[in-house]
């Protein structure tokens, strides 16, 4: 065959070949199915929220127990660090100089009844003879103002009786509350010069308070959340309170916030809380440091996906969401708190779509995909472990 004719006869069957190759590679290419991927719908729900704050435990009442008389303490009547009940002896201070002024005053009323029965009896005898102009008027004037005057004195001697047996019953110091005894700062023998001298404390503790600071950012942050309806929390802002204690145990009682101060500390930046809890059984100690939980708020109709679904690239936090026609299409969000091993979404989803959970390493945006089957999932392959929550950045 001349050289003329074999040239265009081999550059067609060289095009012929290329032509079968290329098209046999698209049509490989075009059989390969799209990633399974699991997805999750975003479902509105309502939250149960807990803040925890630092505190420290303190008697609901701390009084101060002083003597009302001086004298010499006799006797501690109580063991220092013990219960004690309200009304009960804690100290004995020497009644003796009071009996003494008790008996006086006791001889005193009875001198002065005596001298106002005989001016009354004078008195007495005074009327008719002056309604018969046997007496002058000074006489009966004077008998009448005698009768008068013997009444007040023996007002007064009892009033002197009764400030006297006072006196005696103040020699005993009682507790004013029940509660727990401080250690005793004066000892038998010493002198006590009245309300000024401080004996001991006794601190009521059942119920329990429990102090601690709000930081101003934190409920700053919470009132917006309330004011755009995104939180609620108790009425008259009434939180159930639970506390954790020192050792990571939970104290089995739960108690009511009972105070909240308008003002805010300059030295602190926090703003005062209280609350009350009830400790019958005394294992709560005054002074003890414990993690106060506030419950009771709730953020409703909250919209939350998986922590592993949140991805984070150059502009920030996004999803894929599986769209109308079966591709991943990324998703900006901005996340809000923790909910377990959940983010809470503020911005970015909308309650019906399709989250992608599981397969995210093999998507790129407008990758078609495919949905795995929930139940054969559940079936055939072992539940994803939930991935360590991290904190919030």
């Amino acid at each position: 065959m001349p050289l003329r004719s074999f040239v265009p006869l081999l550059l067609a069957l060289v095009v012929a070949a290329c032509g079968q190759s290329n098209g046999s590679e698209k049509k490989g290419g075009m059989g390969m199915p799209p990633p399974e991927v699991s997805v999750e719908t975003v479902t509105p729900r309502t939250l149960a929220l807990a803040f925890e704050y630092v505190g420290q435990t303190a008697g609901s009442r701390e009084v101060e127990v002083r003597a009302r008389v001086s004298g010499i303490i006799l006797k501690r009547n109580f063991t220092e660090g013990a219960p004690v009940k309200e009304g009960q002896s804690l100290y004995t201070i020497d009644p003796a100089p009071f009996e003494a002024v008790a008996a006086r005053a006791e001889a005193d009323v009875v001198a002065a009844q005596a001298r106002y029965e005989q001016a009354k009896r004078n008195a007495a005898r005074l009327v008719p003879l002056y309604a018969e102009k046997a007496v002058s008027q000074k006489e009966h004037d004077d008998a009448v103002s005698g009768e008068e005057i013997g009444a007040a004195d023996l007002k007064a001697a009892r009033a002197r009786l009764t400030e006297a047996k006072l006196n005696l019953a103040y020699t005993k110091v009682e507790a004013p509350v029940s509660g727990v005894a401080s250690r005793s700062i004066r000892s038998e023998g010493s002198l006590v010069e009245g309300p000024q001298t401080l004996l001991t404390t006794v601190i009521q503790v059942d119920p329990i308070w429990v102090n601690f600071g709000i930081p101003d950012n934190e409920q700053a942050a919470l009132t917006t959340e309330v004011q755009a309806g995104r939180v609620a929390v108790p009425k008259n802002g009434q939180f159930d309170v639970a506390l954790k204690r020192a050792d990571g145990s939970m104290y089995e009682r739960t108690g009511k916030l009972n105070f909240s101060d308008v003002r805010v500390s300059t030295a602190t930046g926090t703003r005062e809380a209280r609350a009350e809890l009830p400790n019958s059984k005394g294992e709560l100690r005054p002074g003890e440091f414990v993690r106060v939980i506030l419950r009771g708020a709730t953020r409703p109709n909250a919209l939350t996906v998986p922590q592993r679904a949140v991805l984070e690239g150059p502009q920030g936090k996004f999803v894929y969401i599986v769209d109308e026609n079966g591709t991943a299409q990324p998703r900006p969000i901005e996340v809000g708190d923790w909910a377990g091993d959940a983010w809470v979404i503020n911005k970015g989803v909308q309650p019906g779509d399709r989250v992608i959970t599981e397969g995210l390493m093999r998507l790129g945006p407008g990758a078609p995909v495919r949905i795995a089957d929930a139940n054969a999932n559940a079936a055939g392959k072992p539940p994803a472990q939930p991935q360590k929550p991290q904190p919030k950045k």
